[in-house]
């Protein structure tokens, strides 16, 4: 069985399991040191790794440690120097990471197909100050949840008015490549590292220990597990055939449906800030929400007060949603309405009769995955902010977005916006730039965590 340190009641809920056996040990006081450590002392990680046979050492090229060292977990091949093991370790085992001295500086999981070879999750100064889970990848995530439940619950969620919020955050968790959102009572659960894979029964055990979680889906992100070597068929999740395909939940006092089967897992959750912000700025105002999906936008404009609404996407499994949680909320169906459109076209047929909004909301999906197209991205994204401010009334307010990483990380999209209004004949000013919500934390020593870009601009 797997050693459980329990949490206070009210974060979570007893469940019993099998698991794989512990998979390391401290050492005892009388245990030698790692051999080839030197005469002096030797690290607390040596000092593990000595009863563990058969561990790796990943070593590090001279002058690639010091980023590592500084906290950014995903270890590229292209640092790597060598790696000393027989047999070679294979993907899924934990190794020690090394400086060029072959003096660890941490531990991760290995990756023998990734361009990333290893994802560390622990530091050596870490495993000093705790020894506790050191080598132990059971034993840590347990931690690492328990400590996502604590931030969460600092964060004021779950709470009374809101049960859609997200557990773990990949590297801002501090768990490479694992994302958890919460649902109600459904947690989904993305994967998207071969060693999550591996830990998936560990994973779930400890997800379905929250207060309030009594459904679990596993969603694969097939595309980047076959990066990983991996090669996964996604048929649902057969250990969960009571999940509903849909769920209720509420944010900020409005109810959605969601579909487990629908874009990432489901729901935007990382927009709930500037959702409620659009709540508080749309009454009296025609609102126009481009790209709307479920109508997260839209929905807040109606609860805010706004006159009219119009929401506007290509989906019509997402309009079906949408139209849904107008019911569903109860709203004046004569004062929020949902199109089939495509947004570039709506946009240019609205600009050509003259037709704006007192506020505009655009959030387009992904423009750039990747950095080798931000070129071409980017002047989609002035094309369509474009068109965007043309339809936004002089003195209007127009909420736009980008979820690309590579256009956030690169810092153009202002520069973007800049040459939209351009095009446009218009002046903007910025009255908030804004990411994602604080349930999603980013850890600064990986900048390539931030992807959600959000700017209100007043349009001139």
């Amino acid at each position: 069985m797997l050693r459980m340190q329990l949490l206070p009641a009210r974060l979570i809920k007893p469940r019993a399991i099998a698991s794989r056996p512990a998979s390391s040990a401290l050492p005892s006081s009388s245990s030698p040191p790692a051999a080839g450590a030197g005469a002096g002392a030797t690290t607390t990680l040596e000092d593990v790794a000595a009863n563990r046979k058969g561990l790796a050492k990943v070593v590090l090229k001279k002058g690639k440690t010091q980023v590592f060292k500084n906290g950014n977990p995903m270890v590229y091949s292209g640092a790597v120097d060598r790696i000393i093991g027989r047999p070679p370790p294979k993907t899924g085992d934990a190794v020690l990471v090394a400086d060029g001295s072959e003096r660890p500086i941490g531990w991760g999981m290995y990756n023998s197909v990734s361009m990333f070879c290893v994802r560390l999750m622990q530091l050596e100064e870490e495993a000093t100050r705790d020894p506790s889970y050191a080598l132990n990848m059971e034993k840590l995530l347990e931690a690492r949840l328990d400590a996502a439940v604590d931030l969460r619950q600092s964060m004021g969620l779950p709470s009374d008015d809101t049960n859609v919020y997200r557990l773990v955050n990949s590297e801002g968790d501090r768990l490479s490549g694992l994302i958890v959102d919460v649902f109600g009572d459904v947690a989904v659960i993305a994967s998207s590292a071969a060693w999550i894979e591996k830990y998936k029964e560990e994973i779930e055990f400890l997800v379905g220990r929250v207060r309030n979680v009594n459904h679990i889906k596993w969603r694969p992100s097939i595309d980047i597990l076959k990066e990983e070597g991996l090669e996964i068929s996604y048929q649902g999740n057969p250990g969960s055939s009571s999940c509903p395909g849909r769920v209720k939940v509420m944010e900020n006092g409005i109810c959605y449906l969601i579909s487990l089967e629908g874009q990432k897992t489901g729901f935007y959750a990382d927009q709930r800030e500037s959702r409620h912000l659009i709540s508080s700025i749309s009454r009296d105002r025609r609102v126009l929400d481009v790209c709307c999906y479920s109508g997260g936008f839209a929905l807040n404009a109606a609860f805010g007060g706004a006159k009219d609404v119009i929401g506007i996407d290509s989906s019509s499994p997402a309009l079906e949603l949408a139209k849904e949680n107008i019911q569903l909320n109860k709203l004046d169906p004569g004062r929020i309405s949902f199109l089939r459109e495509d947004a570039t076209e709506f946009m240019k047929g609205a600009a050509a009769r003259n037709e704006s909004w007192d506020v505009v909301i655009l959030d387009p999906p992904k423009l750039a995955p990747r950095r080798k197209v931000l070129q071409t991205a980017s002047g989609m994204y002035r094309n369509l902010n474009s068109l965007a401010m043309q339809i936004t009334k002089r003195g209007g307010l127009l909420m736009t977005c980008s979820c690309s990483g590579a256009m956030t990380q690169s810092g153009l999209f202002l520069r973007v916006l800049q040459g939209a209004a351009s095009m446009a004949g218009r002046r903007i000013t910025v009255l908030r730039q804004a990411g994602v919500a604080c349930d999603h934390p980013i850890d600064p020593s990986y900048p390539e965590g931030a992807y959600l870009t959000n700017f209100l601009l007043r349009v001139l």
